[in-house]
């Protein structure tokens, strides 16, 4: 992932050679990555990589991305890609029965593979759900040869009981004053039947199919080797392996540390196992190859008369002509890395010049969190604005800067990345009105790019819990949210013996609790004293309400928008102080209840999504009239 590889439009910033793409399947088009092996020479086998679901995809796309080049650094090209409905995929009906669909788009993905490559043999590797899909892939496609099943799902019962008892979690830890119309929400999703887990969906159909499934009864797949690699501390495929060997298939198990870490560990934490990616570089050395013959690594493999596929996506607007579509395409550009984002353009015809960027919250990947960023983006689309959702350098699947880590959630170059995002925008569009949205992490950023004078118009922000980012921190020190918002925890865990437990048997950190306490009386204090420092027109180093009234004055539109309960809103009030109140219209903060951090419940995601909406198209005749300034200015 080196910052100074040469790319091609449409390829990416990792080692080898990787093209972003989208292909055919059925009546769809999904979104998907192409790695080729770096010296031009590949063998006769690829890689379908079949990913797993929801909040698990998110957290295991950078092992994902890991996975398949390190297939293609021994010559082994791989394909990752979105299923439809899901990441950058065209969308899916709300009733279709998914694990049918997803398991129809891998066969799709492994002929796309041997059209672009010319491979004869295609070894599927699945994570969890695109484990099981894999295997039923595998019955529906006679070109697969071997399987790489990494925690896969065996029983769709137990999998569903897993997913029930994360949403139950969920719920528990949920704020206790969760309003009445959320409770109803949650009824009606469980009387049709669906089930929505971190934000994600899976339908009636398909929760009706998982309950049928268990692989242990459903005889072997039509394959010759199969490697499972299970979690040393959960093992869920020990039954199964033991019954593939009894069939006679070539069967491989391991059981390794760190996979259900990998699986469900927060991107911004996560760390691709080595001894899975050394396995599975191994396994795929070891199995047979169709031809020792390696192939030409550039040219493509179409069927006569064929024509290759046009690499964009097109959704339907609603209308019934051409120009009613929407456009989604990939891009790239440069910052001191090279950058990764979806664009969403709108209908053709579309003469206003508008633009929004939205910005990783988090270490999630650019779909944005519980995959909120694409609603985002095509929704704004369709009323005429040209969306960005991009990858921070190191972030996603954006390029790493020399010397920086992968994941890093607060890189200090991040306002660069902005920049170039912002010029590629003006120039790629010509576009004139610019607004950046993210969610915490990426709300930090828009703020941070609007205190730095960026040229934007406006800044919506979600939850964001940092306003201030010191050089040298890490996500492991203490954070100012921590001290807003854990007191009350701690109070309430007083008469917790579970709690209790955890302290005496030295679980608890002490200090980091001491700390706490100390520090909120002291940030109070220093709340007031700024607050009277700005009255006498004082103007103190890292003052949030001097930088919101400085943009203000700017012409620029500030936007916040919070879960209610969220730290961030307690510190807005505390380092903000009065300025907020002064700046009126220019500095507008909404509430939503029921809601998480990210906004996991479709019905809490339906109003944030209302009200960023209804801020970004309500003050474009407001926004015109600081336009002519703001260019002037830049």
């Amino acid at each position: 992932m080196s910052a100074d590889l040469c790319v091609a439009p449409n390829s990416a910033p990792t080692s080898g050679v990787a093209q972003a793409l989208y292909f055919d399947s059925g009546n769809h088009r999904l979104f998907g990555w192409l790695h080729r092996p770096p010296d031009g020479k590949m063998t006769n086998m690829g890689v379908v990589v079949c990913k797993p679901f929801g909040y698990e995809a998110i957290c295991t796309h950078r092992s994902v991305r890991t996975f398949s080049e390190a297939a293609a650094a021994i010559g082994v090209p791989a394909l990752r890609f979105d299923y439809l409905g899901t990441g950058d995929s065209a969308e899916i009906e709300p009733q279709a029965e998914q694990l049918d669909v997803w398991s129809r788009d891998i066969v799709a993905a492994v002929l796309e593979l041997q059209r672009r490559t010319g491979v004869e043999r295609v070894c599927l590797l699945g994570v969890r759900l695109g484990g099981l899909l894999a295997t039923m892939a595998a019955n529906q496609c006679k070109v697969v040869g071997g399987l790489i099943l990494i925690a896969p799902v065996v029983s769709g019962r137990r999998y569903l009981r897993q997913l029930r008892t994360t949403q139950l979690a969920a719920t528990i830890g949920a704020e206790s004053g969760e309003s009445a119309s959320s409770a109803s929400g949650s009824s009606q999703s469980s009387s049709a039947g669906s089930l929505e887990v971190s934000g994600f969906r899976l339908s009636a159909a398909t929760i009706a199919a998982l309950a049928r499934i268990d692989l242990t009864t459903s005889g072997a797949p039509p394959v010759s080797e199969i490697l499972v690699i299970d979690d040393s501390s959960l093992p869920t495929a020990r039954g199964w392996v033991e019954a593939l060997t009894g069939l006679g298939i070539r069967t491989k198990s391991l059981a390794l540390a760190g996979v259900m870490e990998m699986i469900m560990t927060a991107p911004q934490f996560a760390v691709v196992p080595a001894d899975m990616l050394a396995a599975i570089r191994d396994w795929l050395l070891q199995i047979p190859r169709a031809s020792s013959a390696p192939l030409e690594a550039g040219g493509q493999h179409l069927d006569s008369g064929t024509v290759p596929p046009i690499d964009e996506l097109t959704l339907s607007d609603g209308g019934a002509t051409q120009q009613a579509q929407l456009t989604e395409r990939s891009v790239f550009f440069a910052s001191e890395a090279v950058l990764f984002g979806i664009v969403t353009e709108p209908p053709q015809g579309e003469l206003r010049r508008r633009a929004v960027i939205l910005l990783n919250a988090g270490a999630d990947y650019h779909i944005g969190a519980s995959g909120m960023y694409v609603a985002l983006a095509r929704r704004w689309a369709r009323r005429g604005y040209v969306v960005l959702r991009m990858d921070l350098a190191g972030l996603g699947d954006s390029g790493t800067r020399h010397g920086r880590p992968d994941n890093e959630v607060f890189p200090p170059e991040a306002i660069d990345d902005i920049r170039a995002a912002i010029e590629f925008m003006r120039t790629r569009y010509g576009v004139r009105d610019i607004t950046l949205a993210g969610l915490c992490s990426g709300a930090y950023h828009a703020l941070r790019a609007a205190v730095a004078a960026v040229p934007v118009n406006r800044i919506l922000m979600i939850n964001p819990q940092n306003y201030f980012w010191k050089k040298g921190m890490t996500l492991n020190d203490l954070q100012l949210a921590e001290v807003v918002q854990n007191p009350g925890v701690y109070r309430r865990q007083v008469f917790s013996v579970d709690a209790w437990k955890r302290l005496l048997t030295g679980k608890v950190n002490i200090w980091r609790i001491v700390k706490i306490y100390i520090q909120r009386p002291l940030l109070a204090l220093e709340s007031t004293l700024r607050d009277v420092a700005r009255r006498l027109r004082i103007h103190l180093p890292r003052d949030l309400g001097w930088e919101l009234e400085e943009i203000g004055a700017r012409g620029v539109r500030v936007v916040f928008v919070f879960a209610r309960g969220d730290p961030g809103i307690e510190l807005l009030e505390i380092q903000g102080g009065s300025s907020v109140k002064r700046l009126g219209e220019r500095c507008r903060v909404h509430t939503i209840d029921s809601a998480d951090h990210i906004f996991s419940k479709s019905g809490s995601r339906a109003v944030l999504e209302g009200i960023l909406s209804d801020e970004l198209f309500a003050h474009t005749e407001w926004s015109d009239l600081h336009r002519a300034k703001l260019e002037r200015s830049h």
